[in-house]
């Protein structure tokens, strides 16, 4: 007699007759799905089901020509501020919903589109919308917050080290009004 995979004893049928008794029916065990198949199939629903992801940023720029760019508390260096764009939201509002939250910024007007950007940094799905924004009334703003550690206006020739390749991208083909690049 054994203990099979479901804790059950069990005889087999060759030692059943010759005890004398009748055989147990024969049942043969349930193969388990192999557990290394599971992150395939995930991927392939993800890829199938699973949509583009969509964000925001906004080029705030100062009458002088110096740029905001905030320092968040969970990704390294600084960068213009935004986000992701909320289900049934447009860009536009998510523009100025993440300006709001992030910067107090409230953009006046129609804020000017740079370019939209694959930003294959995040995923595969990633792309970006990038505004420029040169009409704008400030709130109040108090720092640091959950999200942002530190929001401040930058001249362009004096950026901070650790600003963000991206960042710097955008900024050289704004300033120099250059076509946008395909790529984050």
């Amino acid at each position: 007699m054994g203990e099979n995979e479901h804790g059950r004893f069990h005889i087999s049928p060759r030692r059943a007759k010759e005890a004398g008794g009748a055989p147990e029916p024969f049942i043969p065990a349930i193969r388990q799905p192999r557990r290394t198949r599971l992150p395939g199939i995930a991927r392939w629903w993800q890829r199938l089901f699973k949509g583009v992801t969509l964000g925001v940023r906004a080029v705030v720029l100062r009458p002088d020509g110096a740029v905001l760019l905030v320092r968040h508390t969970y990704v390294a260096g600084w960068q213009f501020p935004g986000g992701g764009v909320e289900a049934g939201e447009t860009v536009r509002e998510a523009l100025a919903r993440e300006l709001e939250e992030e910067t107090a910024v409230e953009p006046l007007g129609e804020p000017r589109l740079h370019g939209i950007f694959f930003n294959s940094f995040l995923s595969r799905r990633d792309h970006v919308v990038v505004f420029v924004v040169e009409r704008y009334r400030m709130g109040l703003l108090r720092l640091p917050n959950r999200e942002i550690a530190d929001a401040r206006f930058f001249p362009l020739d004096q950026l901070p080290a650790d600003t963000t390749p991206g960042t710097r991208r955008r900024l050289h083909e704004i300033g120099q009004s250059l076509p946008p690049a395909p790529r984050w």
